[in-house]
């Protein structure tokens, strides 16, 4: 697991943000991880929002850092949030359900926003995927090509 004295650990900021559905499982894992560098954008209480809406601040956040930052979306089922979020050319989010789709869509698609299922994942599951997530650097290479290629 990530830990305050992890030196390989390379963003400045990890943006972070829910609907109302994904609220209880984003407040978990800004409280086991809390020497990371969150930045909380929302929503804050239980009331019913637009994933939509905060999906579109994180990214519209992250724009302005990509290379220092990551992203962590969190909604009912992680799928509006990716959708969204996958809409701007620069984001490339990922929907991970287990540790083998997290490490894979680092490696291999340089996945910039990890997309949770807050209905959907346990909270043990949820920090073991955000720690590969974190940790995972992308392999480059052969990959590099066919990440170019999202953006087009």
């Amino acid at each position: 697991m990530i830990s305050e004295k992890n030196e390989r650990f390379p963003f400045k900021t990890i943006y972070v943000a829910s609907d109302h559905a994904g609220l209880e499982l984003k407040q978990h894992l800004i409280g086991r991880f809390p020497f990371l560098p969150w930045k909380d954008l929302g929503t804050h209480d239980g009331a019913s929002v637009d994933y939509p809406d905060f999906a579109a601040k994180l990214c519209g956040e992250m724009e302005h850092n990509l290379k220092d930052s990551l992203g962590v979306l969190v909604c009912g089922s992680g799928q509006g949030m990716a959708m969204r979020a996958n809409r701007f050319p620069f984001i490339r989010a990922a929907l991970c359900w287990n540790e083998e789709v997290a490490k894979l869509a680092r490696q291999h698609n340089d996945a910039n926003v990890l997309c949770l299922g807050g209905r959907l994942t346990v909270f043990p599951i949820a920090e073991r995927i955000l720690d590969v997530f974190l940790k995972t650097p992308f392999e480059g290479g052969r990959h590099q090509g066919r990440v170019d290629k999202l953006s087009c």
